[in-house]
Protein backbone atom coordinates (compact mmCIF):
# COMPACT_ATOMS: atom_id res chain seq x y z
CA UNK A 1 0.00 0.00 0.00
CA UNK A 2 1.14 3.27 -1.14
CA UNK A 3 1.73 6.30 1.13
CA UNK A 4 -1.10 8.59 -0.54
CA UNK A 5 -3.21 5.82 -0.28
CA UNK A 6 -2.17 5.35 3.64
CA UNK A 7 -2.85 9.25 4.28
CA UNK A 8 -6.08 9.51 2.32
CA UNK A 9 -7.68 6.32 4.17
CA UNK A 10 -6.66 7.50 7.08
CA UNK A 11 -8.31 11.03 6.82
CA UNK A 12 -11.78 9.19 5.54
CA UNK A 13 -11.68 6.67 8.03
CA UNK A 14 -11.82 9.34 11.08
CA UNK A 15 -13.93 11.23 8.97
CA UNK A 16 -16.73 8.66 9.00
CA UNK A 17 -16.05 8.36 13.01
CA UNK A 18 -17.44 12.24 13.12
CA UNK A 19 -13.46 13.82 13.23
CA UNK A 20 -13.10 16.80 11.37
CA UNK A 21 -10.04 16.86 9.47
CA UNK A 22 -7.32 19.87 10.38
CA UNK A 23 -4.86 21.05 8.55
CA UNK A 24 -1.16 20.41 9.45
CA UNK A 25 -0.08 23.29 11.18
CA UNK A 26 3.46 25.14 10.96
CA UNK A 27 6.52 23.27 11.46
CA UNK A 28 7.42 26.88 13.48
CA UNK A 29 5.25 25.93 17.28
CA UNK A 30 2.70 28.59 17.88
CA UNK A 31 3.80 30.71 21.10
CA UNK A 32 6.68 27.83 22.58
CA UNK A 33 9.46 28.49 23.46
CA UNK A 34 11.16 25.73 24.26
CA UNK A 35 11.32 23.92 20.98
CA UNK A 36 12.14 25.06 17.60
CA UNK A 37 10.31 22.74 15.72
CA UNK A 38 7.02 20.94 15.75
CA UNK A 39 8.02 17.79 17.20
CA UNK A 40 4.82 15.71 17.72
CA UNK A 41 1.13 15.53 16.16
CA UNK A 42 -0.17 16.75 19.38
CA UNK A 43 2.19 19.30 19.77
CA UNK A 44 0.20 22.28 18.17
CA UNK A 45 -3.07 21.17 20.07
CA UNK A 46 -1.83 21.40 23.78
CA UNK A 47 -4.46 24.25 24.49
CA UNK A 48 -7.09 22.21 23.52
CA UNK A 49 -6.09 19.43 25.52
CA UNK A 50 -5.73 21.71 28.45
CA UNK A 51 -9.60 22.27 28.20
CA UNK A 52 -9.15 25.67 25.28
CA UNK A 53 -12.43 25.00 23.52
CA UNK A 54 -11.65 24.14 19.05
CA UNK A 55 -13.54 25.58 16.71
CA UNK A 56 -13.82 22.42 14.70
CA UNK A 57 -15.20 20.57 17.98
CA UNK A 58 -14.39 17.92 20.12
CA UNK A 59 -13.48 14.85 17.23
CA UNK A 60 -10.27 16.09 15.48
CA UNK A 61 -7.79 13.89 12.70
CA UNK A 62 -4.90 15.27 10.52
CA UNK A 63 -1.58 15.12 9.12
CA UNK A 64 0.85 16.56 10.53
CA UNK A 65 4.48 17.74 9.46
CA UNK A 66 6.99 17.02 12.21
CA UNK A 67 10.91 17.67 12.60
CA UNK A 68 13.18 15.88 15.20
CA UNK A 69 16.78 16.48 15.29
CA UNK A 70 18.11 14.12 18.75
CA UNK A 71 18.64 11.60 16.39
CA UNK A 72 20.26 13.00 13.86
CA UNK A 73 23.53 11.10 13.92
CA UNK A 74 21.49 7.75 13.15
CA UNK A 75 19.87 9.07 10.57
CA UNK A 76 20.72 6.71 7.21
CA UNK A 77 19.51 3.59 9.39
CA UNK A 78 16.45 1.70 8.81
CA UNK A 79 14.01 4.02 11.04
CA UNK A 80 15.23 7.75 12.27
CA UNK A 81 14.00 10.45 9.70
CA UNK A 82 14.51 14.26 10.52
CA UNK A 83 11.59 15.31 8.86
CA UNK A 84 8.42 13.45 9.39
CA UNK A 85 4.84 12.81 9.05
CA UNK A 86 2.19 11.80 11.63
CA UNK A 87 -0.65 10.67 11.30
CA UNK A 88 -3.37 11.54 14.63
CA UNK A 89 -6.73 11.57 15.54
CA UNK A 90 -7.92 13.13 18.78
CA UNK A 91 -10.83 13.33 21.31
CA UNK A 92 -10.94 16.56 23.40
CA UNK A 93 -12.89 15.58 26.11
CA UNK A 94 -15.08 13.26 24.27
CA UNK A 95 -14.64 9.42 23.80
CA UNK A 96 -11.92 7.52 25.49
CA UNK A 97 -10.65 4.08 25.72
CA UNK A 98 -13.21 2.22 23.99
CA UNK A 99 -13.64 3.85 20.87
CA UNK A 100 -9.90 4.84 20.72
CA UNK A 101 -8.81 1.05 21.29
CA UNK A 102 -11.66 -0.51 18.98
CA UNK A 103 -11.00 2.22 16.30
CA UNK A 104 -7.26 1.32 16.10
CA UNK A 105 -8.13 -2.03 15.73
CA UNK A 106 -10.52 -1.32 12.94
CA UNK A 107 -8.18 0.83 11.03
CA UNK A 108 -5.36 -1.38 10.94
CA UNK A 109 -7.33 -4.51 10.69
CA UNK A 110 -9.91 -3.52 7.93
CA UNK A 111 -8.31 -0.68 6.04
CA UNK A 112 -4.97 -2.07 5.97
CA UNK A 113 -5.64 -5.21 5.95
CA UNK A 114 -2.97 -6.35 8.64
CA UNK A 115 -3.67 -9.92 9.72
CA UNK A 116 -4.66 -10.52 13.32
CA UNK A 117 -1.45 -13.18 13.75
CA UNK A 118 0.33 -9.96 12.68
CA UNK A 119 -0.32 -7.12 15.88
CA UNK A 120 0.74 -7.50 19.16
CA UNK A 121 0.12 -4.50 22.09
CA UNK A 122 1.61 -3.47 25.27
CA UNK A 123 -0.32 -1.46 27.92
CA UNK A 124 0.55 0.58 31.35
CA UNK A 125 1.36 -1.79 34.19
CA UNK A 126 0.73 0.38 37.20
CA UNK A 127 2.95 2.15 39.04
CA UNK A 128 3.13 4.24 42.25
CA UNK A 129 -0.66 5.55 42.94
CA UNK A 130 -1.77 5.08 39.37
CA UNK A 131 -3.08 1.22 38.98
CA UNK A 132 -2.42 -0.90 36.32
CA UNK A 133 -5.03 -0.54 32.98
CA UNK A 134 -6.93 -3.32 33.36
CA UNK A 135 -9.68 -1.58 30.88
CA UNK A 136 -7.16 -1.86 28.20
CA UNK A 137 -5.92 -5.04 28.90
CA UNK A 138 -9.75 -6.20 28.59
CA UNK A 139 -10.75 -4.47 25.58
CA UNK A 140 -7.91 -5.58 23.01
CA UNK A 141 -8.58 -9.04 24.61
CA UNK A 142 -12.13 -8.81 23.48
CA UNK A 143 -11.14 -8.26 20.34
CA UNK A 144 -9.05 -11.17 19.68
CA UNK A 145 -5.88 -10.64 20.76
CA UNK A 146 -4.38 -13.15 22.70
CA UNK A 147 -3.28 -12.82 26.18
CA UNK A 148 -0.14 -13.85 25.28
CA UNK A 149 0.59 -10.97 22.87
CA UNK A 150 -0.54 -8.02 24.96
CA UNK A 151 2.44 -7.13 27.33
CA UNK A 152 2.50 -4.99 30.39
CA UNK A 153 4.78 -2.78 30.88
CA UNK A 154 5.55 0.31 33.26
CA UNK A 155 6.41 4.03 32.43
CA UNK A 156 9.39 4.30 30.84
CA UNK A 157 7.28 2.61 27.83
CA UNK A 158 3.94 2.56 28.20
CA UNK A 159 2.98 6.12 29.50
CA UNK A 160 3.13 10.23 28.15
CA UNK A 161 3.66 13.35 29.54
CA UNK A 162 3.25 15.77 31.32
CA UNK A 163 4.26 18.41 29.02
CA UNK A 164 6.28 20.48 31.58
CA UNK A 165 6.47 19.24 35.22
CA UNK A 166 2.95 19.23 35.63
CA UNK A 167 -0.32 19.36 33.92
CA UNK A 168 -2.05 16.55 31.64
CA UNK A 169 -0.45 13.35 31.52
CA UNK A 170 -1.46 9.36 31.38
CA UNK A 171 -0.90 5.66 30.08
CA UNK A 172 -0.88 5.04 26.57
CA UNK A 173 -1.19 1.73 24.80
CA UNK A 174 1.05 0.73 21.66
CA UNK A 175 0.53 -1.34 18.99
CA UNK A 176 3.34 -3.36 17.28
CA UNK A 177 3.53 -5.49 13.44
CA UNK A 178 5.83 -8.72 13.26
CA UNK A 179 8.22 -7.43 10.60
CA UNK A 180 9.35 -11.59 10.48
CA UNK A 181 8.44 -14.18 9.26
CA UNK A 182 5.85 -16.29 10.94
CA UNK A 183 5.37 -14.47 14.53
CA UNK A 184 5.52 -15.83 17.68
CA UNK A 185 3.00 -17.11 19.67
CA UNK A 186 3.75 -14.71 22.64
CA UNK A 187 4.68 -11.06 22.55
CA UNK A 188 8.52 -10.51 23.37
CA UNK A 189 8.71 -6.45 23.86
CA UNK A 190 12.83 -6.58 23.37
CA UNK A 191 12.59 -8.53 20.00
CA UNK A 192 13.36 -6.26 17.39
CA UNK A 193 11.23 -7.82 14.88
CA UNK A 194 7.87 -6.36 16.83
CA UNK A 195 7.95 -2.76 15.68
CA UNK A 196 5.73 0.10 16.73
CA UNK A 197 3.23 1.37 14.48
CA UNK A 198 0.46 3.26 16.47
CA UNK A 199 0.43 4.73 20.40
CA UNK A 200 -2.91 5.64 21.69
CA UNK A 201 -2.47 7.98 24.51
CA UNK A 202 -5.17 8.28 27.55
CA UNK A 203 -4.73 11.66 29.19
CA UNK A 204 -6.62 10.96 32.26
CA UNK A 205 -4.21 12.81 35.13
CA UNK A 206 -3.08 15.84 36.25
CA UNK A 207 0.23 15.67 37.57
CA UNK A 208 0.64 18.50 40.41
CA UNK A 209 3.05 20.44 41.82
CA UNK A 210 3.52 18.24 44.74
CA UNK A 211 4.23 15.18 42.67
CA UNK A 212 0.40 13.89 42.53
CA UNK A 213 -1.34 12.34 39.84
CA UNK A 214 -5.58 13.75 39.86
CA UNK A 215 -7.92 12.67 37.88
CA UNK A 216 -9.26 15.15 34.91
CA UNK A 217 -12.33 16.31 34.65
CA UNK A 218 -11.47 16.32 30.67
CA UNK A 219 -10.37 13.41 29.66
CA UNK A 220 -8.24 13.21 26.01
CA UNK A 221 -7.09 10.72 24.08
CA UNK A 222 -4.30 11.94 21.69
CA UNK A 223 -3.01 9.35 19.03
CA UNK A 224 -0.03 8.90 16.63
CA UNK A 225 1.15 6.74 13.92
CA UNK A 226 3.93 7.82 11.59
CA UNK A 227 3.42 7.46 8.29
CA UNK A 228 7.23 6.28 7.07
CA UNK A 229 6.96 3.70 9.68
CA UNK A 230 3.50 1.85 8.79
CA UNK A 231 4.55 2.47 4.90
CA UNK A 232 7.68 0.61 5.12
CA UNK A 233 5.65 -2.00 7.13
CA UNK A 234 2.96 -2.98 4.71
CA UNK A 235 5.39 -2.72 1.88
CA UNK A 236 7.39 -5.20 3.14
CA UNK A 237 10.61 -2.97 3.63
CA UNK A 238 13.39 -3.43 5.51
CA UNK A 239 14.00 0.22 5.67
CA UNK A 240 12.08 3.76 5.46
CA UNK A 241 14.34 4.63 2.64
CA UNK A 242 13.17 1.69 0.52
CA UNK A 243 9.92 3.43 -0.15
CA UNK A 244 8.66 5.54 -2.51
CA UNK A 245 8.75 8.41 -0.04
CA UNK A 246 12.72 8.45 -0.77
CA UNK A 247 13.70 6.21 -3.54
CA UNK A 248 12.89 8.79 -5.94
CA UNK A 249 15.18 11.65 -3.91
CA UNK A 250 17.96 9.05 -3.42
CA UNK A 251 17.89 8.16 -7.39
CA UNK A 252 18.40 11.36 -8.15
CA UNK A 253 21.64 11.54 -5.39
CA UNK A 254 23.85 8.72 -7.14
CA UNK A 255 22.81 10.66 -10.61
CA UNK A 256 25.01 13.15 -9.47
CA UNK A 257 27.84 11.51 -7.58
CA UNK A 258 30.39 8.90 -8.42
CA UNK A 259 31.20 6.99 -5.31
CA UNK A 260 28.69 4.71 -3.94
CA UNK A 261 27.32 4.78 -0.30
CA UNK A 262 23.98 3.90 1.42
CA UNK A 263 24.22 5.67 4.56
CA UNK A 264 25.52 8.57 3.24
CA UNK A 265 22.47 8.67 0.54
CA UNK A 266 20.49 8.43 2.87
CA UNK A 267 21.32 10.87 4.97
CA UNK A 268 21.90 13.67 1.89
CA UNK A 269 17.98 12.34 1.28
CA UNK A 270 16.96 13.01 4.35
CA UNK A 271 18.20 16.38 4.87
CA UNK A 272 17.53 17.79 1.88
CA UNK A 273 14.00 16.84 2.22
CA UNK A 274 14.06 18.17 6.10
CA UNK A 275 15.62 21.68 4.75
CA UNK A 276 13.12 22.22 2.41
CA UNK A 277 10.70 22.03 4.37
CA UNK A 278 12.31 23.94 6.85
CA UNK A 279 12.90 26.71 3.97
CA UNK A 280 9.18 26.87 3.62
CA UNK A 281 8.68 28.66 6.78
CA UNK A 282 10.59 30.96 5.09
CA UNK A 283 13.28 30.22 7.96
CA UNK A 284 17.07 31.41 6.55
CA UNK A 285 20.52 29.51 7.36
CA UNK A 286 21.95 31.32 10.27
CA UNK A 287 24.34 30.12 13.02
CA UNK A 288 21.36 30.35 15.73
CA UNK A 289 18.50 28.47 16.37
CA UNK A 290 16.44 27.41 13.69
CA UNK A 291 18.39 28.88 11.57
CA UNK A 292 21.75 27.12 12.42
CA UNK A 293 19.69 23.42 12.60
CA UNK A 294 18.92 24.27 8.82
CA UNK A 295 22.28 25.43 7.84
CA UNK A 296 23.14 21.99 9.35
CA UNK A 297 21.36 20.02 7.62
CA UNK A 298 21.83 21.45 4.67
CA UNK A 299 25.53 21.65 4.87
CA UNK A 300 26.12 18.10 6.16
CA UNK A 301 23.79 16.98 3.11
CA UNK A 302 26.38 18.96 1.00
CA UNK A 303 29.31 17.46 2.68
CA UNK A 304 28.42 14.06 1.87
CA UNK A 305 27.74 14.73 -1.40
CA UNK A 306 31.13 16.18 -1.74
CA UNK A 307 32.70 13.05 0.08
CA UNK A 308 30.79 10.66 -3.01
CA UNK A 309 32.32 13.01 -5.78
CA UNK A 310 29.16 15.19 -6.46
CA UNK A 311 30.14 18.72 -7.87
CA UNK A 312 30.03 21.34 -4.87
CA UNK A 313 31.96 23.95 -6.24
CA UNK A 314 31.22 27.79 -6.74
CA UNK A 315 30.66 28.64 -10.28
CA UNK A 316 30.39 32.13 -11.60
CA UNK A 317 28.00 31.51 -14.75
CA UNK A 318 26.66 28.05 -15.69
CA UNK A 319 22.98 26.84 -16.95
CA UNK A 320 24.11 23.55 -14.43
CA UNK A 321 22.03 23.00 -11.58
CA UNK A 322 23.97 22.71 -7.92
CA UNK A 323 23.66 19.95 -6.04
CA UNK A 324 20.91 21.02 -3.31
CA UNK A 325 18.74 22.58 -6.07
CA UNK A 326 19.13 19.47 -8.21
CA UNK A 327 17.96 16.72 -5.59
CA UNK A 328 15.61 19.33 -4.11
CA UNK A 329 13.62 18.63 -7.43
CA UNK A 330 12.73 15.33 -6.75
CA UNK A 331 11.22 16.42 -3.19
CA UNK A 332 8.65 18.43 -4.80
CA UNK A 333 7.68 15.86 -6.74
CA UNK A 334 6.70 14.20 -3.89
CA UNK A 335 5.06 16.30 -1.96
CA UNK A 336 4.12 19.13 -3.95
CA UNK A 337 0.64 17.43 -4.10
CA UNK A 338 0.35 17.09 -0.51
CA UNK A 339 1.48 20.20 1.20
CA UNK A 340 1.44 22.95 -1.61
CA UNK A 341 3.20 25.47 0.30
CA UNK A 342 6.24 23.78 -0.55
CA UNK A 343 5.48 24.04 -4.91
CA UNK A 344 4.39 27.76 -3.49
CA UNK A 345 7.48 28.84 -1.65
CA UNK A 346 9.95 26.51 -5.07
CA UNK A 347 11.58 29.74 -5.77
CA UNK A 348 12.97 30.71 -2.53
CA UNK A 349 13.85 27.38 -1.59
CA UNK A 350 15.91 26.75 -4.50
CA UNK A 351 17.25 30.39 -4.12
CA UNK A 352 18.25 29.93 -0.76
CA UNK A 353 19.87 26.22 -1.41
CA UNK A 354 21.79 27.70 -4.21
CA UNK A 355 23.30 30.39 -2.08
CA UNK A 356 23.76 27.91 0.91
CA UNK A 357 25.99 25.72 -1.51
CA UNK A 358 28.03 28.79 -2.89
CA UNK A 359 28.68 29.61 0.69
CA UNK A 360 29.48 26.16 1.69
CA UNK A 361 31.91 25.79 -1.00
CA UNK A 362 33.97 28.75 0.02
CA UNK A 363 33.94 27.57 3.63
CA UNK A 364 35.21 24.48 3.12
CA UNK A 365 38.25 25.90 0.87
CA UNK A 366 38.87 28.56 3.59
CA UNK A 367 38.99 25.46 6.02
CA UNK A 368 41.35 23.46 4.37
CA UNK A 369 44.04 26.21 3.84
CA UNK A 370 43.81 26.64 7.51
CA UNK A 371 44.09 22.97 8.10
CA UNK A 372 47.09 23.15 6.03
CA UNK A 373 48.60 26.19 7.95
CA UNK A 374 47.77 24.34 11.19
CA UNK A 375 49.40 20.65 10.50
CA UNK A 376 52.48 21.27 11.95
CA UNK A 377 50.78 22.15 14.89
CA UNK A 378 49.18 18.49 14.98
CA UNK A 379 46.13 20.14 17.21
CA UNK A 380 43.27 22.62 16.72
CA UNK A 381 42.18 24.57 19.92
CA UNK A 382 38.36 25.30 21.19
CA UNK A 383 38.94 28.45 19.85
CA UNK A 384 40.03 27.68 16.49
CA UNK A 385 37.33 25.21 16.05
CA UNK A 386 34.53 27.73 17.10
CA UNK A 387 36.03 30.32 14.81
CA UNK A 388 35.42 28.07 11.87
CA UNK A 389 32.23 27.60 13.03
CA UNK A 390 30.84 31.24 13.74
CA UNK A 391 32.96 32.99 11.32
CA UNK A 392 32.81 30.42 8.28
CA UNK A 393 29.69 28.74 9.38
CA UNK A 394 31.60 24.94 9.19
CA UNK A 395 29.56 22.59 11.44
CA UNK A 396 31.74 21.11 13.89
CA UNK A 397 30.73 17.64 12.18
CA UNK A 398 33.02 18.78 9.47
CA UNK A 399 35.77 20.10 11.36
CA UNK A 400 36.18 16.55 12.68
CA UNK A 401 36.05 15.32 9.68
CA UNK A 402 38.81 17.36 7.73
CA UNK A 403 40.99 17.22 11.49
CA UNK A 404 40.54 13.47 11.31
CA UNK A 405 42.11 13.59 7.43
CA UNK A 406 45.19 15.55 8.39
CA UNK A 407 45.49 13.67 11.63
CA UNK A 408 44.82 16.90 13.70
CA UNK A 409 43.15 16.27 16.86
CA UNK A 410 40.20 19.42 18.42
CA UNK A 411 39.86 20.79 21.29
CA UNK A 412 36.04 19.32 21.82
CA UNK A 413 36.19 20.39 25.48
CA UNK A 414 37.32 23.83 23.90
CA UNK A 415 35.21 24.26 21.33
CA UNK A 416 31.96 23.61 24.02
CA UNK A 417 32.52 25.78 25.89
CA UNK A 418 33.24 28.54 22.71
CA UNK A 419 30.05 27.62 22.26
CA UNK A 420 28.48 27.57 25.49
CA UNK A 421 29.69 30.87 26.27
CA UNK A 422 28.53 32.47 22.63
CA UNK A 423 25.30 31.53 24.06
CA UNK A 424 24.55 29.29 20.98
CA UNK A 425 21.64 26.63 21.52
CA UNK A 426 22.21 23.77 19.10
CA UNK A 427 21.97 21.12 21.26
CA UNK A 428 18.28 22.33 23.14
CA UNK A 429 17.33 22.89 19.19
CA UNK A 430 18.30 18.56 18.55
CA UNK A 431 16.00 17.84 21.71
CA UNK A 432 13.62 15.15 20.35
CA UNK A 433 11.57 14.91 23.80
CA UNK A 434 8.48 17.08 23.61
CA UNK A 435 8.12 19.95 26.02
CA UNK A 436 5.30 22.18 25.60
CA UNK A 437 6.23 26.37 26.63
CA UNK A 438 1.98 26.39 26.03
CA UNK A 439 1.60 23.93 29.35
CA UNK A 440 2.67 27.51 30.91
CA UNK A 441 -0.59 29.53 30.46
CA UNK A 442 -0.24 31.80 33.52
CA UNK A 443 -1.23 35.44 33.81
CA UNK A 444 2.13 36.87 32.94
CA UNK A 445 2.45 34.41 29.60
CA UNK A 446 -1.08 35.77 28.32
CA UNK A 447 -0.17 38.99 29.34
CA UNK A 448 2.57 39.05 26.74
CA UNK A 449 1.05 37.47 24.28
CA UNK A 450 -1.45 40.09 24.29
CA UNK A 451 1.40 42.16 24.28
CA UNK A 452 2.69 40.54 21.35
CA UNK A 453 -0.48 41.97 19.09
CA UNK A 454 -0.20 45.13 19.85
CA UNK A 455 3.25 45.45 18.97
CA UNK A 456 2.60 43.57 15.76
CA UNK A 457 0.10 46.32 15.20
CA UNK A 458 1.76 49.45 15.69
CA UNK A 459 4.76 48.34 14.09
CA UNK A 460 2.29 48.36 10.86
CA UNK A 461 1.79 51.62 12.07
CA UNK A 462 5.25 52.90 12.29
CA UNK A 463 6.67 50.63 9.42
CA UNK A 464 4.21 50.00 7.02
CA UNK A 465 2.04 47.01 5.98
CA UNK A 466 4.54 45.34 4.28
CA UNK A 467 5.42 44.19 7.99
CA UNK A 468 4.90 40.39 8.50
CA UNK A 469 5.04 38.49 11.28
CA UNK A 470 7.70 35.67 10.73
CA UNK A 471 7.85 34.35 14.27
CA UNK A 472 7.53 34.31 18.00
CA UNK A 473 8.55 33.37 20.94
CA UNK A 474 7.04 33.99 24.38
CA UNK A 475 8.55 33.15 27.82
CA UNK A 476 6.57 34.77 31.29
CA UNK A 477 9.53 37.17 31.52
CA UNK A 478 9.37 38.43 28.31
CA UNK A 479 8.18 38.22 24.65
CA UNK A 480 10.70 37.98 21.43
CA UNK A 481 9.02 38.94 17.67
CA UNK A 482 10.02 38.17 14.17
CA UNK A 483 9.24 40.28 11.27
CA UNK A 484 10.20 41.34 7.92
CA UNK A 485 12.22 44.63 7.37
CA UNK A 486 15.03 45.13 5.34
CA UNK A 487 17.26 47.57 8.14
CA UNK A 488 17.49 48.50 11.49
CA UNK A 489 14.95 50.51 13.27
CA UNK A 490 15.73 53.69 14.01
CA UNK A 491 15.70 55.10 17.96
CA UNK A 492 12.95 57.57 16.94
CA UNK A 493 10.82 54.94 15.20
CA UNK A 494 11.27 52.28 18.46
CA UNK A 495 10.13 55.09 20.65
CA UNK A 496 7.28 55.79 18.30
CA UNK A 497 6.44 51.82 18.32
CA UNK A 498 6.56 51.89 22.56
CA UNK A 499 4.34 54.93 22.55
CA UNK A 500 1.77 53.55 20.76
CA UNK A 501 1.39 50.12 22.63
CA UNK A 502 1.58 51.78 25.41
CA UNK A 503 -1.30 54.44 24.72
CA UNK A 504 -3.78 51.35 24.03
CA UNK A 505 -2.18 49.66 27.38
CA UNK A 506 -3.44 52.96 29.53
CA UNK A 507 -6.54 53.87 27.64
CA UNK A 508 -7.28 50.14 28.43
CA UNK A 509 -8.15 47.25 26.57
CA UNK A 510 -11.40 44.85 25.37
CA UNK A 511 -10.93 41.93 23.46
CA UNK A 512 -13.66 40.20 21.45
CA UNK A 513 -13.23 36.46 20.24
CA UNK A 514 -15.14 35.23 17.52
CA UNK A 515 -15.37 32.52 15.81
CA UNK A 516 -16.51 31.99 12.11
CA UNK A 517 -15.42 30.27 8.46
CA UNK A 518 -11.71 30.48 7.07
CA UNK A 519 -13.07 32.73 4.33
CA UNK A 520 -14.98 34.89 5.93
CA UNK A 521 -12.25 35.49 8.63
CA UNK A 522 -9.56 36.33 5.45
CA UNK A 523 -11.34 38.48 4.18
CA UNK A 524 -12.24 40.78 7.45
CA UNK A 525 -8.71 40.43 9.09
CA UNK A 526 -5.89 42.42 7.44
CA UNK A 527 -3.21 40.49 8.93
CA UNK A 528 -3.18 36.57 8.08
CA UNK A 529 -0.24 35.22 6.95
CA UNK A 530 -0.45 31.56 7.46
CA UNK A 531 -3.55 30.96 5.02
CA UNK A 532 -2.68 27.43 4.16
CA UNK A 533 -2.56 26.23 7.68
CA UNK A 534 -5.71 27.88 9.09
CA UNK A 535 -8.60 25.08 9.23
CA UNK A 536 -11.82 25.46 7.86
CA UNK A 537 -13.11 27.82 10.99
CA UNK A 538 -11.03 29.91 13.15
CA UNK A 539 -11.06 31.70 16.07
CA UNK A 540 -10.33 35.87 15.16
CA UNK A 541 -9.60 38.09 17.92
CA UNK A 542 -10.16 42.19 18.17
CA UNK A 543 -8.53 44.24 20.34
CA UNK A 544 -9.77 47.48 20.48
CA UNK A 545 -10.74 50.95 22.70
CA UNK A 546 -13.38 50.30 24.97
CA UNK A 547 -14.72 53.90 24.76
CA UNK A 548 -14.35 54.95 21.20
CA UNK A 549 -14.81 51.09 20.16
CA UNK A 550 -12.05 51.61 17.13
CA UNK A 551 -10.29 48.62 16.27
CA UNK A 552 -6.45 47.94 16.75
CA UNK A 553 -5.62 44.73 16.22
CA UNK A 554 -7.59 42.03 14.57
CA UNK A 555 -5.53 38.80 13.46
CA UNK A 556 -6.71 35.01 13.50
CA UNK A 557 -5.65 33.64 16.55
CA UNK A 558 -6.21 30.51 18.52
CA UNK A 559 -5.76 32.41 21.64
CA UNK A 560 -5.36 33.22 24.85
CA UNK A 561 -5.37 36.73 25.29
CA UNK A 562 -6.31 39.24 28.34
CA UNK A 563 -7.62 42.49 29.04
CA UNK A 564 -5.65 43.05 32.21
CA UNK A 565 -3.22 46.05 32.88
CA UNK A 566 -0.21 44.70 31.24
CA UNK A 567 2.21 47.55 32.93
CA UNK A 568 4.54 49.25 30.67
CA UNK A 569 5.89 48.02 27.28
CA UNK A 570 9.15 48.44 26.85
CA UNK A 571 11.73 47.18 23.87
CA UNK A 572 14.71 46.42 25.39
CA UNK A 573 16.78 44.96 22.09
CA UNK A 574 16.65 44.81 18.23
CA UNK A 575 18.54 43.29 16.13
CA UNK A 576 19.11 41.20 12.35
CA UNK A 577 17.38 37.93 12.75
CA UNK A 578 18.82 36.44 8.71
CA UNK A 579 18.33 38.27 5.94
CA UNK A 580 15.21 40.85 5.31
CA UNK A 581 14.47 39.27 9.05
CA UNK A 582 14.78 41.79 12.07
CA UNK A 583 13.56 40.76 15.66
CA UNK A 584 12.42 42.69 18.75
CA UNK A 585 13.05 41.63 22.25
CA UNK A 586 10.44 43.38 24.72
CA UNK A 587 9.74 43.12 28.43
CA UNK A 588 6.30 44.70 30.47
CA UNK A 589 7.60 46.17 33.54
Amino acid sequence: MKANEIREKYLKFFEKKGHKVIPSASLIPENDPTVLFTTAGMHPLVPYLLGQKHALGKRLVNVQKCLRTGDIDEVGDATHNTFFEMLGNWSLGDYFKKQAIEWSFEFLTKELKIPLEKLAVSVFKGEGTVPKDEESFSLWKNLGISEKRIAFLGKEDNWWGPAGKTGPCGPDTEMFYYVGGKPPLAFNPDDEKWVEIWNDVFMEYNKTEKGEFVLLKQKNVDTGMGLERVTAVLQGKESVYETELFLPIIGRVRELISKKDTKAERIIADHIKASIFILSEKIYPANTERGYVLRRLIRRALWQGLLLGAKIVPRVSTSESYFAESVADSVFDIYGHVYPELLAAKDFISGRLHKEEEKFSIAVKRALAIFEKLRHKGRLSGKEAFDLYQSHGLPIEITKELAKNYGIEIDQEGFRKNLEKHKEISSSSSSASFKSGLADSSEKTVKYHTATHLLHAALRQVLGKEVKQMGSNITSARLRFDFSFERKLKPEEIEKVEKIVNDQIKQGLEIKVEEMPKEKALSEVDVAFFKERYPDKVKVYTIFNPKTKEVFSKEICSGPHTAADLGVFKIIKQEACSAGVRRIRAVLE
